[in-house]
């Protein structure tokens, strides 16, 4: 575990406008204990949170599961989709299951969509391919691979100036595939700051989740930022918004608890994980 030169609580950011909503209307400020953000791409805020140098942050749902004997998680949060999810996005020239046992470029920001396309790979279409990991650069990827997956507003801006591609999303193939949805990001908790912190955990709790549930009531916010940051038109990011689910209720658990059983299964995770839900002065355990 790195040490810490500062005592402020530092709580992490996904660098992606996925997590918007829960972020929009949370100021570290309005908390109770000295607090700051770290803004980051998922695999850093996922390095940092294995590493114990983050108290709590979204993290890719494989991350927690990678670290799931020392982390615990916030109840009702999540970056999820109930099919569709718009920006996990994998770029071929032919349709997937023909790339099945060729080579992938993948991208280096993230764990969850990587294991995903593994899983989806091997277990929905029978394929093996070989794998290679690279920066997010569609044309880059593409020069030597069948196949590129690009996550987060990569995937996004590369959906519009490429559109020759033929763009595979792998939230609709899991759902067509499992029939549940998938979740990409939790938020998870060092477990000794979960037990010597409860007040202030249920506190930031109530804090994100006012946040999630203002920001959902009117996108409009949210819709002019990412125009104004991002590109694209309104109707695009009223609908990206409005398509993505911030929930993590039994059926969201049943779809990524599903998800990890194939991760052990295939030996991308050492472990079975048994997810653990925070809650204020208890920890509710979670076997699907």
């Amino acid at each position: 575990m790195q040490s810490r030169s500062n005592k402020d609580i530092l709580i992490g950011k996904i660098k992606y406008s996925n997590v918007w909503p829960v972020f929009h209307y949370f100021e570290t400020a309005q908390l109770s204990q000295p607090s700051r953000l770290v803004t980051e791409v998922p695999s850093k805020l996922n390095s940092r949170m294995l590493e114990g140098s983050l108290d709590i942050s979204p993290v890719s749902s494989f991350a927690y599961g990678h670290g799931s004997d020392r982390l615990v998680l916030l109840p009702n949060l999540s970056v999820s989709a109930d099919g569709p999810v718009n920006s996990i996005l994998l770029f071929s020239r032919k349709p997937p299951e023909q790339v099945a046992n060729g080579r992938i470029a993948l991208t280096n920001t993230s764990a969850t969509s990587v294991n995903l396309l593994k899983i989806i790979m091997e277990k929905a279409y029978g394929g093996k391919p070989s794998y290679w990991n690279s920066e997010p650069d569609l044309e880059a990827m593409m020069e030597d691979s069948d196949a590129a997956l690009l996550i987060g507003d990569q995937a996004i801006q590369a959906s519009w100036h490429h559109p020759g591609y033929i763009m595979t999303d792998l939230g609709e193939i899991w759902k067509a595939w499992t029939g549940y949805g998938m979740t990409f990001a939790v938020w998870a908790v060092q477990q000794p700051f979960a037990r010597s912190h409860e007040d202030f955990l249920e506190e930031i709790t109530l804090a994100f989740e006012a946040s999630k549930q203002r920001s959902l009531a009117d996108v409009t916010p949210l819709v002019m930022k990412a125009c104004e940051e991002l590109g694209g038109t309104r109707e695009y990011w009223q609908h990206y918004f409005h398509n993505l689910r911030y929930d993590f209720g039994p059926e969201r658990r049943k779809g990524l608890s599903l998800y990890f059983d194939y991760a052990y299964e295939m030996g991308l995770l050492d472990h079975r994980v048994d997810m653990e839900i925070w809650n204020h002065n208890s920890l509710t355990r979670v076997k699907e």
